[in-house]
């Protein structure tokens, strides 16, 4: 089949031409890249990537098709794909729908046929930026202009977190967890299932009241797209519960428990994106391979004084990769043990939460 000619302009005033495929849209994103070699499809489907433009390094993308089992969240909210090869004949028994089809569905464009690497290492040098993914009849005088008056949505944990709560249950359960949905992947939601805990996933701007009426053993701060200073009141929330409950945060959630602490968290070049990060556990010495997707991280300095110690310490830029206040009991990792897609070095985490759990709730 005949693809359409699109074209991608960034924001600097680069232009990269290729075919389309999924959704014949124009969009203006955040352009962002991701190093993952597998795992395209729980890529698209993760909340976190909302209103970004991901640039897939690998470069052959679509040749295992879609599969139901895997999908990260019910309604894909990225942006757009951008990809070397688009294969369009899925090779897989598990698959029910082509990667195309999927992003027609849920209006995604994508765009193929572009010089990936030259993109990444353009990003890698100019940092994220804006970018819009549109016909080759557009000029890029008017997409640069069009650029220049688009604003990134501040409101994408709003747009994402579930508007009432839900519930994932399991047989035999041995704890109840409260996880605040800030565009939460079903691979933590299942994780925690494995691990004996019925989940009452609850919208981001839940209270601390409300969260204290379910009576849970712990409760679980998830991944989210954006600014973590965008959901002050998720700050206020962990603020109010820290001591009382054991909690555990992942991505956002990490950065939302450091702003509740008092620490400060700072905006990254090109952030952190894909399956392949070395992180470092301070206390063993353990050398973790991890999977991560974030454009913010926490500031070392600032933790100073606030109750927080770091865990977890990057590798090849020496970010905070984790913080712990014990005498609260409340961790939280920047990358994502739930290993959607992998690798699995880290799932321990989730049992480390799960020994906290039988300490029971503490008075205020």
């Amino acid at each position: 089949m005949e693809r359409l000619k699109r074209r991608l302009v960034l924001e600097n005033g680069s232009v990269y031409e290729g075919e389309g495929f999924g959704a014949d849209t124009d969009g203006v994103c955040e352009i962002v890249f991701n190093t993952s070699m597998v795992g395209y499809q729980e890529i698209v489907s993760d909340p976190s990537y909302t209103a970004q433009a991901v640039v897939m390094t690998y470069p052959v993308i679509g040749n295992y098709g879609i599969t139901d089992e895997d999908f990260e969240t019910r309604t894909p909210t990225i942006g757009a794909l951008i990809v070397r090869d688009y294969n369009d004949n899925p090779s897989n028994f598990r698959y029910t729908k082509t990667l195309d089809e999927l992003m027609c569905e849920y209006g995604i464009p994508g765009i193929s046929g572009v010089d990936t690497r030259r993109l990444t290492r353009e990003i890698r040098g100019d940092g994220s930026q804006k970018a819009l993914i549109t016909s080759p009849e557009v000029s890029v005088g008017a997409a640069l202009e069009r650029l220049a008056a688009a604003e990134l949505p501040r409101d994408s944990v709003s747009r994402v977190s579930c508007k009432k709560r839900w519930y994932s249950r399991t047989s035999n359960h041995t704890h109840t967890i409260v996880a605040v949905d800030c565009g939460i992947k079903l691979g933590i939601v299942r994780a925690l299932n494995r691990r004996g805990c019925n989940v009452t996933v609850v919208p981001y701007n839940t209270t601390a009241e409300e969260i204290d009426f379910m009576k849970p053993d712990g409760v679980f701060l998830s991944n989210g797209p954006g600014d973590p200073r965008d959901v002050p009141e998720l700050a206020e929330t962990v603020r109010r519960l820290r001591g009382r409950y054991p909690i555990f945060g992942i991505c956002l959630g990490h950065q939302i428990i450091s702003l509740a602490y008092g620490a400060e968290t700072y905006k990254l070049k090109f952030g952190h994106r894909g399956g392949n990060h070395p992180v470092r556990d301070l206390a063993t010495g353990k050398i973790e391979i991890t999977s991560q997707n974030h454009s913010y991280a926490v500031d070392l300095a600032s933790l100073e004084g606030t109750g927080l110690t770091a865990t977890h310490i990057n590798l090849l830029d020496n970010t905070v990769e984790g913080v712990e206040c014990a005498a609260d009991r409340i961790f939280s990792v920047q990358y994502h043990p739930e290993s959607c897609p992998g690798p699995q070095d880290s799932g321990a985490l989730f049992d480390k939460f799960i020994s906290m759990l039988g300490e029971g709730v503490r008075n205020a």
